[in-house]
């Protein structure tokens, strides 16, 4: 009995190194490419949001007849503003139960009228949660969500 335990070979430190480091290696490669679908996923999250942001908009339009103005913002979609243009017609709900915030985390920029020329302008800024950037950083506009 005791001969066959000494037949017996067991891995050598080199061997579970290897084994080590081929697993290591498959783990970063997996890691890399989840974060990367993480991150294009977050993105096209906030253009999701912004085109349920301009539905809202657009209802609230049609209702008032107008826009809300930068200074209200996209919280006069919860509740009706009290200061400048206010509406005569909003429903007692509103337009949304809660203004969303950006899969980073970070409120959306409204303005009314748009910067590019349009009637009204959402933004997300990105990762990085400021102005201008790039990949993964860079700013979402409403403009951009709907192509």
């Amino acid at each position: 009995m005791k001969n066959r335990w000494k037949d017996r070979r067991g891995m050598t430190l080199i061997e579970i190194m290897v084994v080590i480091a081929i697993l290591g290696l498959i783990a970063s490669i997996v890691t890399v490419s989840v974060i990367n679908s993480l991150d294009e996923a977050k993105v096209d999250t906030a253009k999701t949001q912004i085109k349920a942001l301009e539905n809202a908009l657009d209802q609230f339009r049609r209702d008032a007849g107008f826009y809300p103005s930068t200074e209200q913002g996209l919280q006069a979609l919860v509740a009706k503003p009290s200061a400048g243009r206010v509406p005569k017609r909003y429903p007692p709900k509103g337009y949304m139960k809660s203004v969303p915030k950006d899969p980073w985390g970070c409120d959306y920029t409204y303005y009314s009228p748009g910067i590019q020329g349009h009637e009204t302008e959402i933004y997300s800024l990105g990762a990085d949660c400021q102005e201008g950037g790039s990949d993964y950083d860079a700013d979402i506009s409403s403009f951009e969500a709907n192509q």
